[in-house]
C-alpha cells in the first residue's frame, strides 16, 4: 500500500509528465513554435504544418488540454497563441537538444552545406552595424508575424513579395536577412534569391525568440516605409 508520501510523489510527476506528453509529437513542437511567432487559426496552421485542419485540430485540442495553448473568439474564427511562459520552455527545450544531440548539428549542416550567405554572423557586430545603418536588415515572415513583434530597425518584406521589392533594394549594402530561428527555411529562400539576383545578403540564425531571450528590445506594428 502507498504511503501518503508516495502518492503525493506519484501524483505530481504524473502531472508534469502531460507537458512531456504533450511536446512529445514533432508536430505539436512545430505548431507552437510558429505560435510563438503570433497567434494563428486552424485553418493557417494547417496550411503551415502540411496538415490536415482535422489533423491540426488535434494536436491543438492536444497542447490546450495541456495547458500550453490558449484559444479565443475572434469575429468568425478562432485564434491559438501559447500560454504565458511556453516560448521560453521551448527556447529552452530547443537549446538542451541543441547541446546534447549531435545529429540536429549534422542535419543542419547538410541542409545547408553548398548554400551562399549561411556562414553565421557575430550578434554584438551585427547589432553595432544595425545601429549605423550599415546593414540593412531584412524580416521576411509573413506580415502579421513582424507585427507581433520584430527586431528594431528591421523592414518587413514577406518572401513571397521579395522578388517584387529586389528594385527597392540597394546593392551597394549587405543585406541581412532572417525569419523563425535556426531552423526556419524562409531566411534561407530569401539569401539564396537575394545573391542570385547580385546583392550581397547573409542569413541571421537567431529569430525574434532568440533575440528576446538575450534581453534585446523589440518593437511592435507597421514596417516603417
Amino acid at each position: 500500500m502507498k504511503t501518503p508520501n508516495r502518492r503525493f510523489k506519484d501524483e505530481i510527476y504524473d502531472q508534469f509528465s502531460r507537458i512531456g506528453k504533450a511536446v512529445s509529437s514533432p508536430k505539436r513542437l512545430e505548431l507552437l513554435d510558429i505560435l510563438c511567432q503570433g497567434e494563428r487559426t486552424v485553418e493557417i496552421l494547417a496550411n503551415e504544418t502540411c496538415l490536415t485542419i482535422a489533423n491540426t485540430s488535434q494536436h491543438l485540442q492536444v497542447l490546450k488540454n495541456s495547458r500550453l495553448v490558449e484559444q479565443e473568439k475572434k469575429g468568425l474564427y478562432v485564434v491559438y497563441r501559447p500560454a504565458p511562459m511556453v516560448c521560453q520552455f521551448l527556447l529552452s527545450l530547443r537549446k538542451v537538444a541543441e547541446n546534447r544531440i549531435a545529429e540536429i548539428e549534422q542535419i543542419k549542416n547538410r541542409f545547408l552545406e553548398g548554400k551562399k550567405g549561411m556562414e553565421p554572423i557575430a550578434l554584438d557586430a551585427l547589432i553595432d552595424r544595425i545601429q549605423k545603418q550599415e546593414v540593412i536588415l531584412l524580416d521576411v515572415r509573413p506580415e502579421e508575424e513582424f507585427r507581433a513583434g520584430h527586431i528594431i530597425g528591421a523592414l518587413s518584406v514577406p518572401l513571397k513579395e521579395l522578388e517584387f521589392m529586389l528594385t527597392k533594394l540597394p546593392k551597394d549594402k549587405e543585406i541581412v536577412a532572417y525569419c523563425r530561428g535556426p531552423y526556419c527555411v524562409l531566411s534561407v529562400d530569401a539569401v539564396l534569391l537575394l545573391n542570385e539576383k547580385g546583392y550581397h545578403a547573409v542569413r541571421l540564425e537567431e529569430g525574434v525568440q532568440d533575440w528576446h531571450a538575450r534581453g534585446l528590445s523589440l518593437a511592435s506594428g507597421q514596417s516603417p516605409s
